[in-house]
């Protein structure tokens, strides 16, 4: 069960999670965390999977986060989280993201690093969580998006799943309210997402706005049918029928 924060004092007790795809690393880390009774570590972390999965069920006050890992990535990982108390990030040389921890002032652990650098980004959380300062993580998250433009693939998670879709494999997105709904392959991905934040990272070679509802992939355009004056359909390969906005149909044409 995970241990909540003491609030008497910054050294209360607390639990963590280890996540790097490096056995040696989480050693490392485990190493360090010998020197602290106070800490219970809930679970070792091999990959941003099973990180995503141990952080939603265990809900652990702290989260050792490695950056470079296969399948996720870090900042992937806390964009499926959505929200954890406190984070260290353990990289090996970056610049962007060094330069953007230092921005957001998160602390780091810059490969290899020593128990006195590992003690002073824990004393670092620990005042963090003592005071209930909130860590900004979600600016951290889109600034690390952005940086990594157009987007390949979108991560979404559905309950204890998360699946990984490549954006080529996308038919078209719908705008639902707060949500936008990605499809793919004759199925439907929820997603919490602002249609005009999507359309900024997606590739404009290969995903034109064709109504103030609808992103499609011109991949699976197959012809416009007039609707009515100044009005079009727009037919994909599966049949679907999709409205283009006079605006739509602007964007559209040059690539006709």
């Amino acid at each position: 069960m995970k241990n909540s924060l003491n609030k008497e004092g910054p050294k209360g007790a607390l639990s963590c999670i280890i996540v790097d795809d490096e056995e040696l690393a989480r050693g490392v880390i485990r190493e360090y965390l010998a020197q602290y009774p106070d800490i219970e570590i809930l679970a070792e972390c091999a990959n941003g999977f099973e990180a995503v999965k141990a952080a939603n069920e265990l809900r652990p006050d702290l989260i050792f986060l490695d950056i470079q890992m296969p399948k996720l990535n870090g900042f992937e990982v806390l964009e499926l989280i959505g929200s954890v108390d406190g984070v260290i990030f353990a990289t090996a040389y970056d610049e962007y993201a060094l330069q953007a921890f230092e921005v957001h002032a998160v602390d780091y652990l810059l490969k290899p690093f020593s128990a006195e650098r590992f003690g002073e980004a824990l004393e670092h959380a620990r005042f963090h969580l003592h005071v209930g300062r909130e860590t900004p993580l979600s600016a951290l998250v889109a600034e690390s998006r952005k940086h990594n433009l157009p987007m390949q693939r979108v991560l979404i998670r559905d309950g204890s799943r998360v699946h990984v879709i490549p954006v080529e494999k996308i038919d078209y997105i719908e705008a639902q309210d707060d949500y936008v709904c990605f499809k793919s392959g004759g199925k439907d991905y929820l997603k919490q997402e602002a249609m005009a934040d999507l359309e900024t990272m997606l590739d404009s070679s290969r995903f034109i706005r064709i109504h103030r509802s609808y992103i499609v992939n011109i991949e699976r355009l197959v012809k416009l049918d007039l609707y009515a004056k100044d009005s079009h359909i727009a037919i994909l390969t599966d049949g679907t029928q999709l409205p283009v906005s006079r605006s739509g149909y602007a964007r559209l044409k040059p690539l006709l």
